[in-house]
């Protein structure tokens, strides 16, 4: 038996294993306990992260030097299923924000004011993929948003940096990568004429900050970036907060922002975190409703996002805490103590097939 890898965090690129004593590839992530878990019975997002990430860096322009001894079945799959998904731009009067698929379920937005071709973009963990795209709309890239320190969102930063001198590094912790401004809540900044807004959101990372940017005196909608604290119908993991921190990060703080804000999130975790919901609540039709949208949005590659506010308050068992059918679910009354429990039976949850 192989000895056991060691213990890693979330800020650096976990190992890829190879476990001699069975021959499949392994992946190890130190999220809240230690995973030993093969790619046949188990997501590859750890493995193939780690593995796309390597490549890239490495080779940003070949198919060849990836790490994955004894299984070229498992680089193909990765190819495909990178190459799969979809970007997706949505034009908010003079805000525009692309959505350019990273790693194999990340998100980085582009964030563009179309007044004055200056733009922003939020969790540059493909810094390449970036800089190709920022060229490609013609625009100035001045600032990095950074949500949170884990290295699937914060990767990217050192090297962004010296592609693109000059950036402006935003985050609300010290272990974020490049960093030159740190932020604190309702802390501000420009993007040429797009106000951001800092919304610290501790749980998911204690220095955790979503940016809520807008055009000043349009009648467009704010958008919301919100990394791993909010997904659509989901939210992250408590890895260094409590169910009342998050309880007051998503009800208390981003679900008091206008119900039409666009939710643009972290992760492709759409339709799991639906079929979670649908198990919560199997009688919600907005679930049923969503589930069969993000299956069929899912199946063409296209994004799931973004969302809105209201739209979340509608089937994200975590933004409905306070409803009977969710706290009936756990046997709660309380909604905080219902937010803890539906965290850890989410973290358990084996998703079906269908």
């Amino acid at each position: 038996m192989s000895a056991p890898p060691p213990q890693l965090s979330l800020s650096q690129p976990p190992r890829a294993l190879l476990c001699s004593a069975t021959s499949t590839v392994t992946c190890h992530l130190l999220q809240a306990q230690t995973c030993h878990c093969s790619v046949q019975t188990h997501s590859v997002r750890g493995l193939a992260n780690v593995i796309w990430t390597w490549h890239f860096e490495a080779h940003p322009s070949s198919t060849t030097g990836v790490r994955t001894r004894q299984s070229p079945a498992l680089l193909g799959l990765l190819l495909h299923h990178t190459d799969s998904r979809k970007s997706l731009t949505v034009e908010q009067g003079a805000m525009k924000v692309e959505s350019l698929p990273a790693l194999t379920d990340n998100y980085m937005y582009l964030v563009i004011d179309d007044d004055t071709k200056e733009a922003a973009i939020v969790d540059p963990v493909q810094p390449q993929k970036v800089v190709e795209t920022v060229r490609k709309h013609g625009v100035k890239l001045t600032t990095v948003l950074t949500t949170h320190h884990h290295w699937d969102h914060a990767g990217g930063n050192e090297k962004l940096v010296k592609l693109e001198p000059g950036l402006k590094v935003y985050g609300g912790d010290d272990r974020i990568g490049a960093l030159t401004h740190k932020v604190t809540h309702l802390s501000t900044l420009q993007v040429g004429s797009l106000s951001v807004k800092c919304l610290s959101t501790p749980c998911h990372t204690s220095g955790h900050i979503c940016y809520l940017v807008s055009k000043p005196g349009s009648s467009e909608p704010p958008a919301v970036f919100t990394g791993d604290t909010l997904f659509v119908a989901g939210c992250g993991k408590f890895y260094e907060g409590t169910a009342d921190e998050m309880y007051k990060a998503l009800l208390e703080v981003l679900g008091r922002l206008p119900p039409d804000t666009r939710v643009y999130c972290g992760h492709e975790y759409t339709v799991h975190n639906l079929k979670f919901a649908r198990h919560v609540e199997p009688a919600n039709t907005a679930i049923q409703e969503k589930l069969a949208w993000a299956k069929e949005k899912h199946s063409l590659g296209e994004p799931t996002v973004p969302s809105t506010i209201a739209e979340e308050f509608t089937y994200n068992p975590f933004m409905r805490v306070r409803e009977k059918t969710v706290q009936q679910h756990v046997g709660e009354t309380d909604p905080v103590t219902t937010m803890r429990a539906i965290r850890k039976e989410k973290d358990h949850f084996k998703v079906p097939r269908d």
